[in-house]
């Protein structure tokens, strides 16, 4: 039976193809997740449970970060394997331990300090499990891709991305036990990851058993903390105003918020998908080194600026006529009085689009530590002013603290994009 799925899974006529479709449709389930949940459970269990779930994920997302640390992308590429899978392995079981560590202790600080129910408590941390699954399989994945079969992986994550949402949302419907309905969703995801992704991992190592070599853990935790950090805090401000309201305001309104929140996570993966495609045209342009290149790569750079801005025009001509009723009918509860909170988070959502498109460039450009420090900015001021916007302000007050923190993002990393683009420029005309 085991190799039985391992020969379904690396069964192909054309491994790029497979490639590009399968991670295409893993994206999309990972995406979906979310946002069918929580249109299910606003109507089977009500808006607290939604909310609760909001904050979970939220919370979970975060924790996910501390779990992949960053590495998956340098294993990926580590053709020359500077580091072996056995060590890699090693590493991800102690950065999900702290993961889990990490996990247990918000859940404690949020029971003891904000009121947590014992329900909540036991929601957000096995909501962090599910994520738990996710960053751990992954080190098995990123061996998969290394050995040019990320076909197999993506295959392996698709499948269990829609069988967790199909899971979850049979439980709620079935038993209106949001704990529950978690529990048994991590269980069979565990058993989904060990079927497919462990199994298939056999493939592709020598032993699966970890090591803990001290030279190599250092070596990784170097290597893979700049990219670890940016992660979590774009998380972090991502979700800086559910956090927010976490503290200061309802699980009902954090409910509420994460329905309308929803079209500007639309707008993000839209932007992903429009940007990722033109990453390798850019670099080319970007280390040619020539006047006529640099000029084109100036030149898509503005086109794209338009783009983003038609993105946005468009997203908030969408919010203002139909997006109240086509969330309201997809949740399953009247937003009628929150559309012009709406229109509000659909600017944030295209600021956080030129935040998506300048980090991009960035990372082309190389100075990928100009994102912690836009990101460390950013973040330091989510935590001086969530309580002065959200407190005071409800709903209305976390959807303009989500527009700040965006348009200062936006802002700082356009700042540092061009200060190295003008340098560039100069280098160019002293040649």
């Amino acid at each position: 039976m085991l190799d039985a799925i391992v020969k379904l899974l690396e069964k192909t006529d054309n491994i790029s193809r497979s490639t590009y479709v399968w991670n295409a449709v893993s994206a999309t389930m990972l995406a979906m997740q979310s946002p069918v949940i929580l249109a299910v459970m606003n109507r089977t269990n009500g808006t607290r449970d939604a909310g609760i779930f909001s904050i979970a994920i939220a919370v979970a997302n975060l924790m996910m970060y501390v779990g992949q640390y960053g590495i998956r992308r340098f294993q990926a590429s580590d053709i020359n394997e500077q580091f072996k899978f056995d060590e890699y392995h090693g590493m991800r079981i102690l950065t999900c331990m702290v993961l889990v560590i990490a996990s247990a202790g918000y859940c404690m600080f949020g029971f003891f300090a904000r009121g947590y129910s014992v329900e909540k408590f036991t929601a957000i941390f096995m909501i962090c499990m599910l994520k738990f699954v996710q960053a751990y399989s992954d080190v098995f994945h990123g061996n998969m891709q290394q050995k040019g079969r990320f076909d197999v992986a993506a295959k392996a994550t698709a499948f269990r991305y829609t069988m967790e949402i199909i899971i979850f949302c049979l439980m709620l419907i079935a038993t209106h036990k949001l704990v529950l309905s978690a529990v048994v969703c991590v269980l069979c995801s565990v058993v989904l990851m060990v079927l497919t992704s462990m199994n298939a991992a056999r493939h592709y190592s020598d032993t699966l058993k970890p090591a803990f070599r001290k030279e190599a853990i250092k070596g990784l935790l170097i290597e893979g903390f700049p990219l670890f950090l940016s992660m979590f805090l774009n998380t972090y401000v991502g979700n800086a105003p559910k956090y927010a309201i976490d503290a200061y305001l309802t699980d009902d309104i954090q409910a509420i918020f994460s329905y309308i929140f929803m079209p500007a996570f639309v707008v993000q993966i839209v932007a992903q998908f429009i940007f990722n495609p033109v990453i390798t045209a850019y670099a080319r342009l970007w280390i040619d080194h020539r006047k006529e290149s640099f000029d084109k790569f100036v030149g898509r750079l503005r086109k794209m600026c338009i783009a983003v801005l038609g993105l946005t025009v468009l997203g908030l001509a969408v919010a203002a006529t139909i997006g109240i009723p086509v969330l309201s009918f997809v949740f399953g509860v009247d937003l009628s009085e929150y559309k012009r909170e709406l229109c509000i988070i659909m600017l944030g959502g295209g600021m956080l689009a030129y935040a998506t498109y300048f980090s991009t460039v960035i990372a082309i450009i190389r100075i990928q530590k100009s994102l912690i420090v836009c990101y460390g900015i950013v973040s330091a001021m989510a935590l001086a002013l969530s309580g002065v916007f959200v407190r005071n302000g409800g709903i209305q007050g976390a959807a303009w603290f989500y527009v700040l923190l965006m348009a200062i993002l936006a802002f700082s990393l356009l700042v540092a994009m061009v200060i190295r683009i003008r340098q560039e420029r100069r280098e160019l005309l002293e040649k």
